[in-house]
């Protein structure tokens, strides 16, 4: 029985001493992976994919302004038109105790809180590009800090309505 245990527990202590070695030259590598498809009849998503992960609007210190903020949006609805509207109304950065205003403009119109039409229905039927601009104001002398904000901008496929006889 001692000559059995004896040889159970060299071999726990080489499995386990292996398992060691193995494990110290060891490298794992997480891979997340996501695909969003659009349908054929309506989408509406920045061209760069990568656009409003981690945007910067950098400080010129010559003429006291934040940089603009500019992406080319494919956008379609193939029945009616496009609206879009700014989830919570208007936009702003802030440092926790003062605020600068940003304008959001999309295919020219300026987005507040109420949904209003950005692509007429014979501009996105077929399907087209938009430029989504976003210019903050200028900044007061007194505003300093690190300055956020996550703004959410809502695209709505909004049916044509049909002719009433």
């Amino acid at each position: 029985m001692f000559k059995k245990t004896a040889i159970a527990a060299t071999l726990i202590a080489s499995t386990l001493g292996a398992g060691s070695v193995f494990a110290a030259g060891e490298a794992t590598s997480t891979i997340n992976i996501s695909a969003s498809i659009p349908t054929k009849q309506f989408h509406a998503q920045p061209r760069d994919p990568n656009f409003g992960i981690a945007e910067t609007m950098n400080y010129n210190t010559i003429t006291g302004n934040l940089s603009t903020l500019r992406t080319v949006y494919d956008v379609k609805n193939t029945d009616g038109h496009i609206a879009a509207y700014i989830e919570g109304g208007a936009a702003s950065l802030s440092n926790g105790s003062t605020a600068i205003a940003l304008t959001t403009t999309f295919n020219g119109v300026t987005l507040t809180g109420a949904p209003q039409q950005v692509v007429d229905d014979a501009s996105s039927t077929p399907g087209t590009q938009a430029d989504l601009v976003i210019v903050p104001a200028k900044p007061a002398d007194t505003q300093n800090g690190l300055f956020t904000t996550s703004m959410v901008v809502v695209f709505d496929s909004v049916p044509r309505v049909p002719p009433t006889l």
